[in-house]
């Protein structure tokens, strides 16, 4: 069963001078097992949606379900649905307040009443599916790890719930290159190895692009398009319309066919444009 959301509208101070329509006629599908990628510009709703997603805000018109359950329909069910949508806000790690990392993880379960025994491999399962050694990394002090190394406790946090759908908004933001693959790297093991859903909001184009199955694009409260990532940077010129960029690579492919080069536009890694290349170069000196 999928998330689902109908026909969204969402109003910021409705009744007030300073009425803002955040979310217009959304509607989109989110399937288990995928990998999504959700991007705009800032203001275009993407923080907006995921909190619909998750509950926290409740939709103005439309409705959204996950796996089958209206939310916001049952205020009971509003817990077992915060479960199943796991969200991770930007800068998680200011979350962090135990003094070692397993506690601060098996916080949620403890929470859930689970059993100690069931929160013991809870906890040593999100660490290990992030990338930790779990006998090394659980008495430490949170407050003492790395940057990227504190955002992978905080996404072992919300993996304990047992998510079946995993949000992350700008999981990479102030991080250091090396954080940020250290992070990117432990996402993209996380959703070949386990059955989690992943929804991926991020302003880098490179990131989406490497990651992510579909891409969802928003613009002013709108779904604009929605695509692989090949078939969404191939529109480079409309994304720039709508003030995004394309990655890197992709650019300079562009740049490349504008000045007459031979070779597919569809490129995203630095590989294919290598490949591409090449069997241009091997033609012209044929």
């Amino acid at each position: 069963m999928p998330i689902r959301a109908e026909n969204i509208k969402y109003v910021y101070s409705e009744g007030t001078p300073f009425r803002t329509l955040a979310l217009d006629g959304i509607n989109v599908r989110i399937d288990r097992g995928e990998f999504v990628g959700l991007i705009g510009h800032t203001g275009s709703g993407k923080s907006t949606l995921i909190q619909l997603f998750n509950g926290l805000e409740p939709a103005t018109e439309g409705k959204v379900e996950v796996d089958g359950t209206q939310v916001g329909e049952d205020k009971k069910k509003l817990k077992l649905i915060r479960q199943k949508v796991g969200l991770v806000f930007q800068y998680p790690e200011y979350q962090l307040f135990e003094e070692t990392v397993e506690k601060d993880v098996a916080f949620g379960p403890i929470n859930l009443g689970l059993t100690r025994e069931e929160t013991d491999h809870r906890v040593k399962e999100a660490l290990e599916l992030v990338g930790f050694n779990y006998k090394k990394i659980k008495d430490a002090s949170p407050f003492e790890l790395s940057g990227g190394q504190k955002r992978r406790v905080a996404i072992a946090g919300v993996l304990a719930m047992k998510p079946d759908y995993l949000i992350l908004d700008e999981p990479t933001a102030g991080l250091d290159p090396a954080g940020r693959n250290e992070i990117l790297g432990q996402v993209k093991k996380l959703h070949e190895v386990s059955e989690v859903s992943v929804i991926l909001v991020s302003h880098s184009m490179e990131d989406i692009a490497k990651l992510v199955d579909r891409v969802i694009v928003l613009y002013r409260g709108k779904v604009h398009m929605q695509g692989t990532p090949k078939d969404i940077y191939s529109k480079a010129d409309e994304l720039e319309r709508i003030g995004l960029g394309i990655p890197q690579i992709a650019s300079i492919v562009r740049d490349l066919r504008n000045r007459g080069f031979n070779i597919k536009q569809d490129i995203l890694t630095v590989e294919e444009a290598k490949e591409e290349i090449l069997k241009e170069v091997r033609r012209r000196n044929v």
